[in-house]
């Protein structure tokens, strides 16, 4: 059953759901704005199985206990590792039809995915907001190399089964296919919101350990890294990165630590 919601607002926007009777959708802690009375809540440390957001009783007895205590557990320490919330919210209309919000945390876009089954969807992190039952959210880590090279491309959430995720960013988004740009786009680490399971993703250094690269690191406020991907599919990426964000409400407090040089010695939040 497919999720009907709607997103709205502007610079900062939300997802407005209208869940069926007996219909489940979940969020992340804290990503949860309001709901009608008919519509319970629920907490749980375990995440959704593809099954329609019961838990399975994994056989059955004290064996079919263990294995899902121990999946739970599995699940709580990748999200730990991830930092991401540890719980998930589930909301269920009981009863008539029912109506929840959701909203992400910083001003930006929202969007809705629709997963069909053949295709898993990667997001970076903080960027999931709330989905159906039958949408399973999992932690991929990105190659180590990979991910202490890049700092935000290091652990990515994964969704897969069939239904609707619902994303958040910040700033506006943009939907790009590297496919119509020969194949590849490199960009700001921070830019990457979401892509298609498909699309190949890195980083790479920013120029070589010359004249050049060095003032691309230096002056140019991209770091010593960017983030490519690669192959044919689809990419959404973000106009507001989370560290010029940071660094812009400290220069109005009048506590930018940045100075002149921008990149490489800028001061990176979280």
């Amino acid at each position: 059953m497919t999720l009907q919601q709607e997103i709205v607002g502007n610079a900062m926007q939300m997802a407005v759901v209208n869940l069926h009777p007996g219909q489940t959708v979940y969020c992340e802690a804290g990503k949860f704005l309001f709901k009608t009375t008919n519509v319970t809540m629920e907490t749980r440390l375990s995440g959704p199985s593809g099954n329609g957001g019961q838990s399975g009783g994994g056989g059955g007895g004290m064996g079919g206990m263990l294995r899902q205590a121990m999946g739970t557990a599995m699940q709580v320490g990748q999200r730990m590792l991830a930092g991401e919330s540890l719980a998930f919210q589930y909301f269920t209309a009981q009863g008539g039809q029912g109506t929840v919000g959701f909203a992400g945390v910083l001003p930006g876009e929202m969007r809705a995915l629709e997963l069909d089954g053949t295709r898993a969807w990667f997001a970076e992190k903080d960027a999931f907001v709330a989905a159906e039952s039958s949408v399973e959210f999992g932690i991929a880590f990105q190659g180590g190399r990979t991910g202490m090279s890049g700092g935000e491309g290091f652990v990515l959430e994964k969704f897969t089964g069939r239904g609707t995720v619902i994303i958040a960013g910040a700033g506006n988004f943009i939907d790009l296919n590297p496919a119509d740009f020969g194949g590849r786009i490199e960009v700001d680490t921070g830019c990457v919101v979401a892509f298609e399971e498909g699309i190949q993703y890195g980083v790479q250094r920013v120029g070589g350990l010359n004249r050049q690269g060095i003032m691309n690191a230096v002056f140019g406020g991209e770091g010593l890294s960017l983030a490519t991907l690669e192959g044919n599919g689809r990419v959404i990426l973000q106009s507001l990165t989370i560290e010029s964000l940071a660094n812009a409400l400290k220069k109005a407090q009048g506590g930018d630590k940045q100075g002149p040089t921008g990149g490489l010695f800028s001061t990176h939040a979280g």
